[in-house]
């Protein structure tokens, strides 16, 4: 079968519906849009950590893969006749129009800020039938991304502090009140008192607009790194981690620090 000859993006819409056709894939036409949840979130997290490594060929392989999941879903969609590919992208052609009059239009916006509060009043008018401005809010979100998004949308009608300090304030007020509960040995209110404090955190971490997901996964990132250095250089000494002290494994750490500061 010859492809040469089309766009890469008919391509890849005929070749989603040979995959799905009577004499295609076995695996492809057991599918559902609901069997292939797990592969979209993982295809997503791998370009994530492309782009995190800014390795523009994985990049470019990951945004592929991404890709075919929506002509996927959409096939499936155009199978049970409710949309296709073509309905996908006129709807986010018409949308991006729509949120930047700015751009297509005659509005006249001169911050990014200016640019993220209009797209939200356009949002809210086009979604008039939601009854909460969280309810867009998407439920599985990662719980720091969604603590985010969550406060950057209660921000937007006012509900917010005035300055930075008081957030830090509240910060430590909840810091304080996990300390109370630690000492109560109370685990249920242990559980509320350290979702307060990661909330708190979220919040004070989008008044300088840190993204948390971004900042907790550089950390993670940091440390991992920073232990298999530990691992690497007991090793290399002869010792077994286990059996040495917690005063023995700072030093190593401490010399691993300046290799991953």
């Amino acid at each position: 079968m010859n492809f040469n000859e089309k766009r890469s993006l008919y391509k890849l819409k005929e070749i989603a519906e040979i995959l799905r056709s009577e004499n295609g894939c076995a695996w492809d036409i057991e599918q559902t849009s609901q069997s292939l949840k797990p592969y979209l979130i993982e295809e997503t997290y791998e370009l994530y950590d492309a782009i995190e490594e800014n390795d523009p060929v994985a990049m470019r392989e990951e945004l592929g893969d991404v890709l075919y999941q929506v002509y996927a879903h959409a096939q499936i969609a155009a199978e049970e006749g409710s949309f296709t590919i073509d309905d996908v992208a006129e709807d986010m052609s018409k949308k991006l129009v729509h949120r930047h009059p700015h751009v297509f239009g005659d509005d006249i916006v001169k911050t990014s800020d200016e640019v993220s509060d209009r797209w939200e009043r356009i949002k809210k008018k086009e979604k008039s039938h939601r009854e909460s401005i969280l309810d867009g809010v998407p439920r599985h979100l990662p719980a720091l991304l969604k603590a985010y998004r969550i406060q950057q949308k209660v921000q937007r009608v006012g509900f917010d502090w005035e300055k930075i300090d008081d957030a830090v304030e509240k910060l430590h007020e909840e810091v304080d009140e996990f300390k109370e509960v630690i000492k109560a040995e109370d685990k249920e209110k242990m559980i509320d008192e350290a979702g307060d404090v990661l909330f708190s955190m979220v919040n004070l971490l989008r008044f300088q607009k840190i993204n948390p997901e971004e900042a907790l996964s550089r950390t993670i990132k940091k440390f991992m790194s920073r232990f298999k250095e530990i691992e690497k250089e007991i090793k290399k000494d002869e010792k077994v981690m286990e059996e040495m002290t917690l005063a023995e494994l700072d030093a190593y750490w401490n010399e691993a620090k300046k290799l991953f500061p």
